[in-house]
């Protein structure tokens, strides 16, 4: 999986008055937390951190905090709603010793009979919930559509990896052939 960096500056506990501070001034307040860490709060750039959250891929972060650095996941985001800019930032810690659950995107290969037949291909989720070590984790996931006919899905508990366990609900629909008007003919 991919590493992304990411730099950022520690920060003390503050009040309302102390974040939209920081706010105003282009920085995103983040903690950093789990694995037995003790919690760790600091600010990120807002322009750097669009790299991380405006991106389909996911990204294992390599977080450099003054002089020590940490490995973490992106665990939960708050955004403004109606400006949907970034106002806080969760991140979990990991090791490579132990499993990561993470959403990883998905990729669609091969050519679908259903469609060949007339049928319309309908993708419903973009990414899968996995687990795995550290270093079994895939940049994406292929799902192979080439036998899939009209009025055929794929869910996720159809799909099976090597060294990768799949925590997305096993009736998770990934994608679908629809029947059209000119289908079968």
């Amino acid at each position: 999986m991919q590493h992304f960096v990411l730099n950022g500056q520690l920060r003390e506990v503050g009040n309302k008055a102390t974040i939209k501070a920081f706010r105003r001034n282009g920085l995103v307040p983040c903690n950093l937390y789990g694995n037995g860490t003790e919690n760790v709060l600091f600010t990120v750039d807002a322009k750097e951190l669009k790299g991380l959250i405006n991106n389909p891929a996911s990204f294992i972060v390599d977080l450099k905090l003054g002089d020590k650095n940490y490995t973490a996941i992106l665990h939960e985001l708050q955004f403004h709603p109606v400006s949907d800019e970034c106002l806080h930032v969760d991140f979990l810690a990991v090791t490579e010793d132990k499993p990561i659950v993470i959403n990883v995107p998905i990729t669609i290969s091969g050519h679908s009979k259903g469609v060949q037949l007339g049928g319309k291909f309908v993708q419903a989720s973009r990414t899968l919930r996995v687990s795995a070590l550290m270093a079994k984790l895939p940049d994406s996931v292929d799902v192979n559509i080439s036998d899939l006919g009209i009025a055929q899905k794929i869910k996720a508990g159809d799909l099976h990896y090597e060294g990768l366990s799949i925590v997305s609900d096993k009736n998770t629909v990934i994608c679908q052939v629809n029947a059209t008007r000119n289908s079968g003919k």
